[in-house]
C-alpha cells in the first residue's frame, strides 16, 4: 500500500440493513471505490448479542464510552514503553508492536472477526464481555506499572554508574582507567599522586614536575590515560611534600585529583557494572516479549470495546430489530473530505432531523454531542497514529 495516500486512521461506521445487510456494505463499497479510490473497505462482522432493555443500552453506552478510552490509554502506554525499551532501536517499535497472532496493526482491522471472540458469551449484553475486558486491560495496566518501576530502576542504577564512568577526567570515576603498578603502595614515605594535565601545558608539565616540590622522585611520572583535552599522569614524592606540590601544581594548572588507589573498592564497582549490565540484558528479552503480548491483548481488547459500542450505538439509532452492517474504511489521506462527502449522500436519510436535533441539543439516547461530531450514520474513529514512532 502507497503509505503517503494511506492512513493509519480507520472509521469504523454502520448503517442499517437495506433488503439485505449484503446490500447495505455493496453499496458503501461501490460508493466509496468505484472510480474514486476514496478508502479500502472491509465488512466488520459483530454477532448478534442479546439486547437487554433501552434503560440498559443507554447505560452501557456511557460505560463503553469510558471503557473505551481507559483501554485506549492502556494500548497507548504499552506502545509508548516498548518504544522506551527498545531505546536505540525504535525504528523496530513499529515491527514489535503486532497484534493477533503476528499481524500487524493496519491490516489487523481488515481481517479481524471479533464475531469469533464472542461465540463464548451467552450472558445478557450488559455483563457480557464488560467486566472480563475491563479485568483483562485493568490486569495489564498495573503489571506494566511494576515491571516498567522494576527495569527502570535498574536502567537509572545502571546509567549512574556509567555516568560516573564517562565525562571528563577531572570527574570521571579512574577505577577501570589505573592499575596497580602505576602507584607506589604500602610504603611509609612515598606516595603517588594523580594529576589531570591540560594538554596546552602537557610541555610545562614534563619540564616542571620534578622541582614543583620537594622530594619528588626524578623521572617518575607517566602518562596513563588520555581525553579529548587533558592527560591523566602520575608522579612519586614523599609524604610530608604532598600539601607543597598541590599548592604549586595549581599555579600551573594541574589539577590533583583526589584518589586512593584501592583494590576492594574498585573491585566492588566493576562487580555492580556488570551485575546491573547482566541484571538488564537478562530482563530485557522477557520485557520485551511480554510487552508484545500484552500490547496485542490489549490492543484486540481495544478492538472489542469498539465492536460492542457500534452494536449499542447502532441499536439504539436504528432500532430493533437488529438489522444492520458494520464496516470499516480505511481513508486514504488526500480524500477524507471526499469521502465524508459520500458518506453523507448516502445516509443523510437516516435523519432528516439531525440538524434539528443538534440544535436543540436534546437528550437522546446513544448520542454523546459534546464527546464527537455527529454523522447520520453510527461512527468510530480508531487512530493508529498513537502507534508510530519515528
Amino acid at each position: 500500500q502507497d503509505k503517503d495516500t494511506k492512513m493509519t486512521e480507520f472509521w469504523l461506521i454502520s448503517a442499517p440493513g437495506e433488503k439485505t445487510c449484503q446490500q447495505t456494505w455493496e453499496k458503501l463499497h461501490a460508493a466509496t471505490t468505484k472510480n474514486n479510490n476514496l478508502s479500502t473497505n472491509s465488512k466488520f462482522n459483530i454477532p448478534d448479542l442479546k439486547v437487554g432493555t433501552l434503560d440498559v443500552l443507554v447505560g452501557l453506552s456511557d460505560e463503553l464510552a469510558k471503557l473505551d478510552a481507559f483501554v485506549e490509554s492502556v494500548v497507548k502506554k504499552v506502545a509508548q514503553y516498548m518504544a522506551d525499551v527498545l531505546e536505540d532501536s525504535k525504528d523496530k517499535v513499529q515491527e514489535n508492536l503486532l497484534a493477533n497472532g503476528g499481524k500487524v496493526l493496519t491490516t489487523i482491522y481488515l481481517s479481524f472477526e471479533v464475531e469469533k471472540s464472542f461465540k463464548n458469551y451467552s450472558s445478557p449484553l450488559d455483563t457480557v464481555p464488560f467486566i472480563f475486558i475491563f479485568k483483562g486491560v485493568n490486569q495489564i495496566d498495573n503489571d506494566l506499572k511494576a515491571r516498567a518501576s522494576a527495569y527502570n530502576n535498574l536502567k537509572g542504577n545502571l546509567q549512574n554508574l556509567e555516568r560516573k564512568n564517562a565525562g571528563s577526567l577531572l570527574t570521571r570515576s579512574l577505577a577501570d582507567i589505573v592499575k596497580k603498578e602505576d602507584f607506589v603502595l604500602d610504603s611509609e614515605y612515598l606516595v603517588t599522586l594523580l594529576v589531570i594535565v591540560p594538554k596546552l601545558n602537557y610541555n610545562d608539565w614534563v619540564k616542571q614536575y620534578e622541582t614543583l616540590a620537594e622530594m619528588v622522585v626524578p623521572r617518575s611520572s607517566n602518562v596513563l590515560f588520555e581525553d579529548q583535552d587533558s592527560y591523566l599522569c602520575n608522579v612519586t614524592l614523599f609524604r610530608k611534600a604532598v600539601d607543597d606540590f598541590k599548592h604549586k601544581a595549581r599555579e600551573y594548572k594541574f589539577v590533583v585529583r583526589d584518589f586512593q588507589y584501592n583494590e576492594e573498592e574498585m573491585k566492588a564497582d566493576k562487580e555492580e557494572m556488570n551485575r546491573l549490565s547482566t541484571d538488564k540484558k537478562k530482563q530485557f528479552g522477557p520485557l520485551v516479549r511480554w510487552l508484545k503480548v500484552n500490547f496485542s491483548e490489549a490492543f484486540i481488547a481495544w478492538i472489542h470495546v469498539k465492536a460492542l459500542r457500534v452494536f449499542v450505538e447502532s441499536v439504539l439509532r436504528y432500532g430493533l430489530p437488529v438489522n444492520f452492517q458494520a464496516m470499516l474504511l480505511q481513508p486514504n489521506k488526500k480524500t477524507m473530505k471526499k469521502l465524508r462527502e459520500v458518506l453523507y449522500d448516502l445516509y443523510k436519510h437516516l435523519d432528516s432531523s439531525a440538524a434539528a436535533i443538534i440544535d436543540a441539543t436534546m437528550d437522546i439516547p446513544g448520542l454523546n454531542l459534546s464527546q464527537q461530531e455527529y454523522y447520520p450514520y453510527v461512527y468510530y474513529k480508531i487512530d493508529c497514529n498513537l502507534l508510530e514512532f519515528k
